[in-house]
């Protein structure tokens, strides 16, 4: 008989424990992550994004992006004393989105389970930064200038804070469209998957590599792992 209410008890706090869960419902959430894409190398960049609920299921959010843009032509070569450089390069390119937009909560996960879906879409302008690429050359560090250094002189690479002071900027416009994951387990944490298409046109060609074809428009398949938390 005791072991029997016992377990009553034990069932009750539990059904009480989640409705609670279920009637959670949050306002407002701020997620960060790691963006990988078919523009970057192993890690694309930085994502953080804001959210607020607009309307039933539907929430807007502010983005800022923060990525590292490579052309499709880069290849890495290693020089005698061991270090990395790529050729031809003469300016990395780095750009700053920034977005606003609405997310619609498709499929809703249950409490500490499932799988919560949304769709994505947004845009807004982006800040590009042309940062000459340095160059080690006759043990000193110099932007590389295809007319006058050779293959075989090149040492390695390096001064990036010193090439993000001497950045040219760009100014461009950008959008995306994706799908969400959620995954968390608990009602006030955030992690998930977002996935999509993002393109960028910027007001002038982004010259990365001279001697290849540039251009001021970029189309890139993005995905980006996120965490953070909601209230």
């Amino acid at each position: 008989m005791k072991t029997t209410v016992a377990i009553l008890l034990l069932m009750s706090c539990f059904s009480s424990y989640a409705q609670l869960d279920e009637d959670f419902e949050y306002v407002s959430e701020f997620t960060w992550g790691v963006n990988k894409n078919t523009n970057s190398g192993l890690i694309g960049g930085a994502a953080f994004k804001l959210g607020r609920l607009l309307d039933e299921n539907v929430y807007q959010f502010f983005g800022l992006d923060l990525l590292n843009v490579k052309h499709p032509k880069e290849e890495k070569y290693f020089s005698p004393s061991g270090t990395s450089f790529i050729w031809g390069k003469q300016h990395s390119f780095y750009t700053i989105r920034m977005s606003y937009g609405r997310e619609h909560l498709w499929f809703k996960k249950a409490p500490q389970q499932g799988v919560q879906i949304s769709t994505i879409f947004g845009g807004g302008p982006s800040l590009g930064l042309i940062a000459p690429y340095y160059i080690q050359h006759n043990n000193g560090y110099v932007p590389f200038d295809p007319r006058i250094h050779s293959f075989d002189n090149i040492q390695g690479s390096g001064k990036f804070i010193r090439a993000i002071g001497e950045s040219d900027l760009a100014f461009g416009v950008n959008a995306k469209a994706g799908l969400s994951f959620e995954f968390g387990p608990f009602k006030n944490n955030v992690a998930g998957v977002e996935t999509g298409f993002a393109t960028e046109l910027f007001t002038k060609e982004i010259i990365i590599i001279p001697t290849a074809k540039n251009t001021a428009w970029f189309n890139s398949i993005y995905i980006t792992l996120y965490w953070g938390t909601r209230r």
